[in-house]
């Protein structure tokens, strides 16, 4: 299935029922008196998340989605039936914004997630609201409220705890391939990665966390060159960043000049993203004897000015894969119990006293 992360729809929600005007007639009651029931409220469209679903592909073709319309009032004070929902089935991770306004409507991050992004409209009311002492046979009735309509732009940003950067052929996919169960393209040319991939690396029945391999980013990505800048806004929802640099590339690069443009790309791009905790792992060390290792490290290392934590590792042999992924799980379980906490702080009465 092609991967799709952007889509544009149009979301009409149910416009409210009208009022009705009646009167009641009946054999023998000389007074009967108005008795128009209200409308039904419209329908609403609802976005759902669906853990099932992972591309927004469907909506390239499904543009228009319509709620029902409530129905009208009736006679002898019976209400119109309220319209229909509409559940709309999104991947989650997915973010939705209005193209009209730029207002950011909201996310859907977890699965049965329902996010409202188009309420029905009000019902119209029956002449029995109008009556009273001084007009008892009112011959007025409102008709019900348009629903919203509106036209999104849906985005999809892959809900990864780690996220992989790097030039193309870095070894990005061979480590995803090493340490989880994803199997993406790996061949020994740039580009092999066209889109994002996601894998479950596990560490015990209780421990696990989710990795996330995008398109490697070249220079002048940020201008539009190569296809790893349009994914680079998956990484934003990661927790930890992996870097991750050739240290022995067959064409005798200099791997931190490769290592700077990544991060030059990265902070043209925007937001946070450069201000992500990351750490550098240095791959195809099978290539290099022990001592070549270390000269190289030392002087990427010294000419980046890195101060973060530094691995060694061989993705296609598994060397430093393991002490890499046990340290990051830690890393990551630490992580989770800081973001707790701030919640539970977050959640807490203000205290007038403190």
């Amino acid at each position: 299935m092609k991967f799709v992360d952007e889509a544009i729809i149009k979301v009409d929600a149910g416009d409210g029922g009208n009022g009705c005007v009646s009167f009641r007639r009946e054999k023998y009651v000389p007074m009967g008196g108005p008795d128009g029931g209200d409308g039904g409220d419209g329908g609403s469209v609802y976005l759902v998340g669906d853990e099932g679903l992972n591309t927004l592909v469907d909506f390239r073709h499904a543009r228009r989605h319509r709620a029902e319309r409530g129905q009208n009032g009736m006679g002898r004070q019976k209400i119109g039936r309220k319209g229909s929902d509409l559940l709309v089935r999104v991947p989650i991770g997915t973010r939705v914004l209005d193209l009209e306004t730029d207002e950011m409507i909201g996310e859907v991050l977890t699965h049965n997630e329902r996010l409202l992004v188009a309420r029905g409209g009000f019902h119209g009311l029956g002449n029995a609201r109008f009556k009273s002492s001084t007009n008892r046979a009112p011959r007025r009735a409102t008709p019900g409220t348009p629903g919203e309509r509106r036209q999104l732009h849906l985005e999809l940003l892959v809900l990864a705890d780690v996220g992989l950067l790097g030039l193309p052929n870095a070894g990005k996919s061979s480590l995803i391939t090493r340490i989880s169960s994803a199997r993406p393209k790996v061949a020994d040319y740039p580009f092999t990665t066209l889109y994002p991939n996601l894998g479950v690396v596990r560490i015990d029945d209780r421990k696990s966390f989710v990795v996330a391999d995008i398109p490697g980013v070249i220079e002048g990505a940020a201008e539009g060159a190569g296809l790893g800048i349009q994914f680079l806004k998956h990484l934003s929802r990661t927790r930890l960043l992996v870097h991750l640099v050739d240290l022995a590339p067959l064409d005798d690069h200099d791997p931190a000049g490769d290592a700077r443009q990544i991060l030059a790309e990265v902070e043209k791009f925007g937001g946070d993203l450069l201000e992500r905790e990351r750490w550098l792992v240095l791959n195809k060390i099978d290539l290099l004897c022990e001592e070549d290792f270390e000269q190289r490290r030392d002087a990427l290392i010294e000419t980046m000015g890195w101060k973060g934590p530094v691995y060694g590792i061989s993705a296609v042999t598994g060397q430093g894969t393991t002490q890499l992924v046990y340290d990051l799980m830690e890393r990551l379980i630490a992580l989770r119990a800081e973001q707790r906490g701030a919640e539970e702080e977050d959640d807490k009465p203000w205290d007038p006293l403190q």
